[in-house]
């Protein structure tokens, strides 16, 4: 664990990369944010206070915002954290960026839905369990000089329809079968608890209404029918997970933006776990996460900020903005879906 620490970046090259690299494009309040703190060696300081994971642009900001700043110019979050940081740690130490966008099921469908089929999906850091229902929301597809392709559920549309757009990559022809689904988090959110959706909620981006919106009706949905996750740390609860799947279904164990909040050691950890066990590994990370897995396509990364590398069993397939607006494949499109049974 010495020798992770010691190449944890600084205070100000997260923030600096997190400006850059993330909210880009996305949100200018952020952007701003990110940078001010970047170039202010005070707020670094009292930000490098905190325990390496609990200094993430999204948690410090959330939890501002949690306490009453409104998005405006990075004057006033410097303010905020200077003179109100003894009352935003309690907050920032008990609270997690679970923000898990169910817009990330758009680049999911396609990779899941080329698998045989029916399937059974492990998610760990599942958080209120919003990615392990694709086969529940309805999609938008624009694709690449076609027509745009709606899929539904088998029982109807859903009351929630993801956009995304597809470059190298066929949509599939319907959605995956899935016929068992679990997942694991350290602190399992509860989409019926009033406290836990307004902290997701403050967790979305200012400037990003269309992502507010989707949370909330991705909330209402997994209220209505919820997931079971188990309670606990993913390296110690995944074997047994994998355990109690049904046999007859594709087991994929899948993640997104979550390896990365593990050090470099745990990360090593998680993937020789997944590796040995009997199922398929989806991966959506940052393309540091895993940097032998990204360094080979690095150059095929698509203009912008926030893309994710999309990964099944170690190989790349693909580049996925952060919260959920495109996919671009790296190979040959993918068949439509495999209709057999493993």
């Amino acid at each position: 664990m010495t020798g992770a620490a010691a190449q944890q970046p600084t205070v100000r090259e997260v923030y600096q990369q997190f400006a850059q690299c993330e909210a880009a494009g996305q949100s200018v309040v952020f952007e701003q944010w990110a940078a001010g703190v970047a170039a202010d060696p005070e707020v670094c300081a009292v930000i490098d206070t905190l325990p390496g994971v609990k200094r993430q642009p999204n948690l410090v900001f959330a939890a501002a915002r949690w306490h009453g700043l409104e998005p405006g110019p990075y004057g006033a979050l410097r303010r905020f954290l200077l003179e109100r940081w003894n009352e935003l740690v309690p907050t920032i130490m008990r609270r997690r960026t679970q923000t898990n966008e169910a817009g990330r099921c758009a680049q999911l469908v396609p990779l899941l839905a080329s698998l045989p089929q029916p399937l059974a999906l492990i998610e760990v850091g599942a958080s209120a369990g919003l990615t392990l229902v694709p086969d529940r929301y309805s999609y938008a597809y624009h694709c690449d000089e076609a027509d745009a392709v709606r899929l539904d559920p088998d029982d109807g549309p859903s009351p929630l329809v993801l956009h995304s757009e597809l470059h190298g990559i066929r949509p599939p022809s319907s959605l995956p079968l899935v016929v068992w689904r679990a997942g694991v988090d350290l602190d399992p959110i509860d989409p019926r608890d009033p406290d836990a959706r307004a902290w997701l909620e403050t967790l979305v981006w200012p400037g990003e209404d269309d992502r507010l919106a989707r949370l909330r009706a991705a909330l209402d949905l997994a209220a209505a029918d919820p997931v079971p996750i188990v309670r606990g740390d993913l390296l110690d609860e995944l074997p047994g997970l994998v355990a109690q799947a049904p046999a007859g279904a594709t087991l994929v164990v899948f993640h997104s933006a979550v390896i990365v909040y593990l050090d470099d050691a745990e990360r090593q950890r998680f993937r020789d776990l997944v590796t040995s066990l009997p199922c398929r590994w989806v991966s959506n990370e940052g393309a540091t996460v895993f940097p032998d897995l990204s360094g080979s396509v690095e150059a095929t990364r698509p203009a912008g900020s926030g893309h994710h590398l999309l990964s099944l069993d170690g190989v790349p397939v693909g580049w996925a903005q952060g919260h959920g607006r495109s996919l671009t494949w790296l190979s040959n499109p993918l068949p439509p879906q495999h209709n057999e049974t493993p």
